[in-house]
């Protein structure tokens, strides 16, 4: 089955690329000596791979003088109480910071680098000045901003190899890796990004170890802003786990020699990555760069002014076929989020059923009817503590699932989705805040007890809802919207709790769309093939197969799609997800 694991999107601007240290080089010396540069600045996001920008390229450039920005920041230890706050102690969930670059710069320190460079600058010596923050230490002649997507920064965490930024705590674990970069790191650099990117003159992809591409920062932003008035697919992110399943490595033919494949990310901008096709290169660059710099054209006026540079609505797999059970979890309300971890808004979700390999498969949605929290809490402690195995039979509803079911799951209620499935799960953006409650008794993979957070779970478990609300409410909930030859469009949720609106359409002929003045996500859940058009032209045919998750700028407001290829002339059904 086709599955495109490293979906492109054309940018029809024609562009210069310079895809190897010798051709940026080149292009560098011939530059600085064309219009007498002095100061040249390379920024990078953290966990670039600084040192080999040094030895590859800054070294090759042969300047008199080098400068780390670590040689103008506070000292560690200083930085560490500042934001000790902000990383807290547990081993995952921290509070957002709102620190910006300039509160670490050591004013003393500054002023005698600044003294250096002007110094060298008087000389008519090269200067280069590299890392985190690095423009704000002189103004340069020439800046460059280096990129890194965030699933590639997991995957540098998990490897051992690599430190947060300021931390040397390469082979950490990896956990506590990820917390400091979601609540402290990525918001300080988010934030230095915005600033500095724009004002370069090259962007550099640094995502293939030893292979950058070097590209125009105008003719970068040009191509983000052609994404922003087309259909695209993020580049699919895949991890195993301790619950995971063998669905999508069967179905994908992927990653066999892996012990499972758990999730895949693949509709999350904050996480992927996308893939500009500038012809001669492809340059991957973080998702989340569309929304900083495109971020009204994909989201739409209304939904921007909503969440700002966010992006609300997320798709990923969860696969548990010849796998395991989910922990048993809950979502915070939003009150909670916000007073505890700073964060605006709350994970809100459901799961729609894409497979089921067993005829007993189930999902954990609610609590059984009379269950009182006291006693529910009580079972979950002394499960904790190893004193009793928890009885979800006793205390959590369950249900048999069928594929094509369409469970909502509002913030505050307990819920799993058990093994032998795949679940399509269609939620709000923030995943970092699930508070496990019960974990089967495992380990996680790399031998260390998963984390069980009873006093986050406990305030936010909402006891009303039971078996007799999730049948009533968070059971699938179709609606027929329309329907015309050869295709019916149904409502499936979400809750009225949730902010975001779900439509499934089945089809063997055209369906035309409208984005409901919002983004729309969607997913082909049957169907080998559809291709997605414009009305208008405004955009080229764009194929989709099987399970691929893309989304539709709300730029585009009106667009059609089509069962295609071996799905011609046969049912097909997209979930499709925007805010209301």
């Amino acid at each position: 089955m086709k599955y495109n694991f490293r979906p492109t999107t054309k940018i029809h601007r024609a562009v210069s690329a310079y895809t190897n240290y010798d051709a940026i080089i080149a292009q560098l010396k011939q530059e600085i000596q064309a219009q007498s540069m002095n100061v040249i600045t390379i920024e990078n996001y953290p966990i670039v791979n600084e040192q080999e920008i040094k030895t590859s390229l800054i070294d090759r450039l042969s300047p008199q003088l080098i400068v780390h920005t670590d040689d103008i920041l506070i000292d560690r230890a200083q930085l560490e109480t500042m934001i000790a706050g902000n990383l807290t102690q547990d081993r995952v969930f921290g509070v957002m910071s709102h620190h910006q670059f300039k509160d670490f710069i050591d004013p003393a320190k500054l002023k005698q680098v600044q003294a250096a460079i002007a110094l060298a600058v008087a000389s008519n010596e090269l200067v280069v000045v590299y890392g985190v923050g690095a423009s704000v230490v002189t103004p340069p002649d020439l800046l460059i901003y280096a990129d890194l997507s965030r699933w590639e920064i997991q995957t540098r965490y998990k490897s051992g190899m690599f430190s947060n930024w300021q931390a040397n705590n390469a082979g950490e674990d990896p956990n506590r890796m990820l917390k400091r970069g979601y609540f402290f790191e990525w918001r300080l650099a988010d934030k230095q990004k915005k600033r500095a990117l724009p004002a370069s003159t090259y962007v550099l992809d640094t995502h293939q170890a030893g292979n950058p591409i070097m590209v125009a920062t105008q003719d970068y932003l040009a191509g983000l802003a052609e994404i922003a008035q087309q259909p695209f697919s993020l580049v699919p992110f895949f991890d195993p786990g301790i619950w995971g399943g063998h669905w999508m490595q069967e179905t994908f033919d992927f990653r066999k020699d892996e012990v499972n494949l758990a999730w895949s990310f693949n509709g999350v901008p904050e996480e992927n990555s996308v893939l500009l096709d500038f012809g001669e290169a492809q340059f991957e660059t973080p998702g989340n760069n569309l929304m900083f710099f495109t971020g009204e054209a994909v989201l739409g006026e209304r939904v921007f002014g909503l969440f700002g540079e966010e992006f609300p609505i997320r798709f990923n797999f969860l696969d548990t076929v010849g796998g395991q059970n989910l922990s048993l979890q809950v979502h915070p309300k939003l009150s909670y989020l916000q007073d505890t971890f700073g964060a605006h808004y709350t994970q809100d979700e459901s799961y729609y059923i894409l497979h089921v390999a067993n005829p007993d498969a189930k999902v954990y949605l609610g609590v059984k009817n009379g269950v009182e929290k006291a006693d529910l809490m009580q079972a979950l402690k002394e499960a904790q503590t190893g004193e009793t195995v928890f009885d979800d039979q006793k205390y959590i509803y369950q249900q048999t699932i069928k594929k094509h079911d369409h469970y909502l799951i509002p913030a505050g209620t307990i819920h799993s989705s058990g093994a032998d499935s795949v679940v399509l799960e269609i939620s709000a953006t923030p995943n970092r805040f699930t508070f496990k409650l019960w974990d089967w008794e495992r380990v996680d993979l790399d031998g260390k007890p998963r984390s069980v957070h009873l006093e986050h779970g406990e305030p936010n478990l909402d006891m009303r809802r039971d078996e007799d609300f999730v049948k009533r409410e968070l059971v699938n909930q179709f609606e027929v919207i329309d329907e015309g030859e050869g295709w019916i469009e149904e409502k499936t949720g979400l809750h009225k709790m949730e902010f975001i609106e779900t439509r499934r359409h089945t089809f063997t002929k055209t369906v035309l769309h409208q984005t409901h003045d919002s983004v729309n996500v969607l997913n082909l859940v049957e169907g080998q093939e559809v291709t997605v058009e414009s009305l208008d032209g405004s955009f080229a045919p764009f194929v989709v197969h099987y399970a691929q998750t893309f989304i539709i700028p709300e730029a585009v407001k009106q667009y059609k799609i089509t069962p295609t290829g071996p799905s011609a002339g046969q049912e097909c059904k997209t979930m499709k997800a925007y805010v209301r």
